[in-house]
């Protein structure tokens, strides 16, 4: 079975290194796109339909990229406590066998929408946070994005929509959510809250 791949990068650099080692191998066919921002990332996810993406950088793509395809991070910075499952591949701290290795255990254990992905980088799920605070598709994709420790200003590009708007997102998150900060609503989210 041939896996299709889509590389997401902003280094040229990166992606023509990733065309190459990945194109070598007869079971992976390789796309590539030059992206530099979220939205382009997702267009171009929808437009190719891979079997999975390989995604350098844009951590703020992940809430809506992941609800596509499977996705394996390439990241110079590890996040930790960002709402994250899975694991991603450090820059400089793996083996190629090893991303091989993740890439062909991400898109074969893909076996649909919702399916649930081991060895990437994925968001927890939401939908039973979902039903417990009673966010809206809106609110579930600023409070990802939230956990992800993105500003509300990058919040509102990565939306499209005004800072204001955010803050409105925000606050009724804040209520569902009995939260007075950032730090307790993503406690509350991560289901990590404690009991005061």
């Amino acid at each position: 079975m041939t896996l299709r791949i889509l590389v997401v990068s902003a280094n040229p650099v990166v992606r023509a290194g990733l065309a190459v080692l990945l194109g070598a191998c007869p079971d992976l066919d390789v796309t590539t796109t030059a992206a530099g921002d979220p939205r382009h990332a997702l267009t171009e996810t929808r437009r190719t339909a891979p079997d999975l993406v390989l995604l350098d950088g844009l951590p703020e793509a992940l809430p809506r990229l992941t609800a596509l395809a499977p996705v394996v991070h390439l990241t110079h910075t590890p996040a930790e406590g960002a709402g994250c499952a899975g694991r991603q591949l450090v820059h400089g701290r793996f083996e190629v066998a090893d991303l091989l290795r993740v890439i062909r255990e991400a898109a074969t254990a893909h076996t649909g929408a919702g399916s649930t992905v081991t060895n990437i980088l994925r968001f927890r799920n939401s939908t039973s946070r979902v039903q417990r605070f009673g966010l809206s598709a809106r609110e579930v994709e600023v409070m990802d994005l939230i956990a992800s420790g993105m500003t509300n200003q990058r919040i509102a590009a990565t939306c499209s929509i005004s800072e204001k708007t955010v803050k409105n997102h925000i606050n009724r998150i804040f209520a569902k959510l009995h939260s007075t900060t950032r730090g307790e609503a993503i406690a509350s989210w991560l289901g990590t809250r404690t009991a005061s």
